[in-house]
Formats: C-alpha cells, sequence, structure tokens
C-alpha cells in the first residue's frame, strides 16, 4: 500500500476544504471498498479524509412522507429502521441482500452507492482496463465476462455496477444531496451513473470537490407492494448476476404504477423505462409482464458468456411482478 496523508475533518465545511485543498484526495466512510482497492493499488488516494464520524447518520421522515438518510448511515441500521422497513421494504431487503452483517456495520449509505465495479480485469493492476487506465482495452470482452453487462456496455467497457441498495434506490426515485464549496444541489439517482460509452473511467456525474451528504427517497404510492429479489451464485454475501428491485400498484387487475430496476446487467443501475411504459394502464397479468420485459430486453447486447442473462432478466422480474400482483386488495 502506498504512503497517503489522513484527516479526520469535525463538520462538512472542513471536509470540503480538505477535499478541496489536495488533487487527489478521496472521501473515507466505511472503507469496505475503497481500502480494498488500496490494498490491491487499483485506488492510491494521495489523501483519505474520513467523514465516517461526521453529523451525517440520521434517518429522518420530512411531513410529505420523504425519507431522509444521512450519508454516513450504517448499512445495518438502514435496514433495520422502522420507517424504511415500513414504508419501502425493498430498500432494507436490497441492503441485507447485498452483504455480510459485518460488512452491513461497517458500509456507509454514500459509499454503497459510489462502490467500484468488481470485474476481474478491474481488480488487476497487472490486465489492462479502460476504467482503471483509458485507452489500455477491454480484456473482459474476449475473455471472463459471465457476470459483466448485457445492457448499457460499449466497446470500451462492459463491467457491471455491483450495488443492491443503489438499483432499490433507483427504482423509488431517490435524489442524492451533493455539497461542494459551490453550494449544495440534488441529483436524482438515475441521473449519478453515466454509461461507460468512451470514457469508462468516469463513472458518475460528480465533480471534484462534490460530497454526497444525504438521499432523499420519496414515499411509494398508496398501496403500492415492492420486493427486492436476486439471482446470485451462492446463497448469501455474493455479488448479483442478475437482480430486481420492483414496485407494483394496481387496481381492478390493471397497472396504474410500476418501478423496475435491475442489477448485475449494466454498468449502473437499469430503470426499466421501457417495460414500465408499456405496463402502465394495462392488465396485471404475467402475460403482460413478460411481454414488457421482453421488449426492455430487445436493446440487450450480450456477449457469448453472458447471453444468459437475457431470459434469466424476464422470467425473474415476471415472477416478482406476479407475486406482487398477487397481494392486491379485493
Amino acid at each position: 500500500m502506498r504512503t497517503f496523508s489522513y484527516s479526520r475533518p469535525d463538520d462538512v465545511g472542513e471536509a470540503l476544504d480538505l477535499l478541496a485543498a489536495a488533487d487527489g484526495a478521496m472521501l473515507l466512510g466505511g472503507g469496505t471498498n475503497l481500502v480494498d482497492l488500496m490494498k490491491l493499488e487499483v485506488a492510491t488516494p494521495v489523501a483519505l479524509i474520513d467523514v465516517s464520524r461526521l453529523p451525517l447518520d440520521a434517518i429522518g421522515v420530512t411531513d410529505d412522507g420523504t425519507l431522509q438518510v444521512g450519508a454516513t448511515v450504517r448499512n445495518s441500521e438502514l435496514a433495520a429502521h422502522g420507517e424504511i422497513r415500513r414504508r419501502v421494504p425493498v430498500l432494507a431487503e436490497a441492503v441485507v441482500a447485498g452483504a455480510s452483517g459485518q460488512l452491513r456495520n461497517m458500509a456507509t449509505t454514500a459509499g454503497n452507492l459510489l462502490q467500484r465495479t468488481r470485474c476481474v480485469y478491474f481488480m488487476d493492476v497487472t490486465k489492462p482496463c479502460n476504467k482503471r487506465r483509458p485507452g489500455s482495452g477491454c480484456p473482459a470482452r474476449a475473455g471472463y465476462h459471465r457476470n459483466l453487462a448485457v445492457l448499457g456496455g460499449s466497446a470500451s467497457c462492459v463491467a457491471t455496477h455491483p450495488s443492491d441498495m443503489a438499483v432499490a434506490m433507483a427504482a423509488l426515485d431517490a435524489e442524492v444531496v451533493v455539497r461542494s464549496a459551490r453550494g449544495e444541489r440534488s441529483v436524482l439517482l438515475d441521473d449519478l451513473y453515466r454509461l461507460p460509452d468512451d470514457t469508462p473511467h468516469v463513472e458518475t456525474t460528480l465533480t471534484a470537490g462534490d460530497m454526497i451528504t444525504r438521499v432523499d427517497v420519496p414515499p411509494l404510492p398508496a398501496g403500492a407492494r415492492s420486493t427486492y429479489r436476486k439471482v446470485r451464485d451462492r446463497a448469501s454475501f455474493e455479488f448479483a448476476v442478475v437482480s430486481v428491485a420492483a414496485a407494483l400498484t394496481t387496481s381492478g387487475g390493471h397497472v396504474s404504477d410500476v418501478r423496475i430496476a435491475l442489477g448485475g446487467v449494466a454498468p449502473r443501475p437499469w430503470r426499466a423505462r421501457t417495460a414500465e411504459a408499456r405496463l402502465v394502464g394495462g392488465p396485471a397479468t404475467r402475460a403482460a409482464f413478460a411481454a414488457a420485459m421482453d421488449a426492455e430486453m430487445a436493446a440487450a447486447d450480450p456477449l457469448a458468456g453472458n447471453a444468459f442473462k437475457v431470459p434469466l432478466v424476464t422470467r425473474l422480474v415476471t415472477s416478482s411482478l406476479v407475486e406482487l400482483s398477487a397481494g392486491e386488495d379485493a
């Protein structure tokens, strides 16, 4: 591991000053991803700014029902919080599916959303990788890519985003509150992440000096039911081969609102907007759900080793929506 400086600011303003003062500085939350990357020399920050003890660890509810989740809220607290479990169970389920209890006790909300891909070529500094070293190539396309992207990839990169929480947040239309020396702004989670195109090393729309301080999660429609389902190679503590965060509201056997976000299939949480548009106003039936997902996955561009994901996504989402629609009140 290379040498670096370490600071523990007392407030957000001091953290932002430290972040602006050092080119190559990085924020440290729980460290469950960043420290691993530093050990591998994938990440080589010149300075670490420990924000884990800043007063950003609260969960609150506004008058309109919006959940406000502080950036340093630990994953274990988020998953266990009564208001999270009651209002947006899909988020609690996604967090629990994401890691072991020990990791959830350390990992933070903002850190989880900003974690890096687990593509084996990105994690190995002896291999070329456009995300790690722009212009060096993407060996995954001709090499091992079973767990990589079938949607949203490019000739430069087919890595997938590993966060389960981010998939649920995307389905919930969450907004990320960002602070910098320039002030504060809110960014829809769907607009936080960038597709790789020919610049896969630029993963988000955050800029130098930006710091996530909070995530706002608006309420689901009245009567909505939600779930998070994850297909993985082992029963627990594994990254998704395919996952879905879904929320469904029905009335009289028809879909009045639906949210579908996919994990394990794209360089970012993938909001299935084509499928959603086809479903709203139509019948809440297995056939309709499957047809909508077939339309969504028509844009897929799989490689030889991960083409199985395309029908798997359709089956997973269809069965999830059938399960949710079965709970419609009479």
